[in-house]
């Protein structure tokens, strides 16, 4: 399957030409009318190749007991760079992407927690940035929760990169 970079997707590759406040508030909508409660979780991952990073961004929608769904968003970067760079290239990634969403969960009074793939045991490299991706986090009003309990950046965005 060929991946539509900047553009927002699905998890079975329909890609939208729509802004993404456009989708989740049409997703909001129609969930709210077959009575779902929803909370919503952004997440971003990372791989580094040879030649350059791919990074994928995940808005997950969880429908309260009944599953859910997300909306995927796939970028290249041209040069390898540190770990603890690409921790915080992450975080600024789902930071970005929250902060382009809160106004429209807040209409709806919908929780937001923001994830970061990065491990709170000292022993993994992606430790380094812990403390600086938490305060940025925090600092612009989102929830924030790492490893292991970050699923939207460690399970959602890591199976589309």
């Amino acid at each position: 399957m060929k991946i539509a970079v900047n553009k927002w997707r699905n998890f079975s590759g329909k890609v939208f030409d729509v802004p993404i406040t456009t989708l989740i508030e049409n997703a909001i909508i129609k969930e709210r009318k077959a009575g779902h409660r929803l909370k919503i979780y952004v997440g971003s991952d990372s791989q580094a190749y040879k030649t350059h990073v791919a990074y994928g961004t995940v808005i997950v929608i969880l429908r309260e007991g009944k599953g859910g769904f997300m909306f995927i968003k796939n970028e290249k970067g041209t040069t390898k760079i540190g770990i603890k760079e690409r921790m915080l290239r992450e975080v600024n990634l789902s930071v970005e992407t929250a902060y382009n969403i809160c106004d429209l969960l807040e209409k709806y009074n919908i929780q937001l927690e923001v994830h970061a793939d990065i491990n709170t045991d000292s022993k993994f490299k992606s430790n380094v940035a812990l403390k600086e991706a938490m305060g940025y986090i925090l600092g612009m009003g989102f929830a924030f929760k790492a490893k292991p309990y970050a699923f939207a950046s460690s399970s959602c965005a890591d199976s589309i990169v």
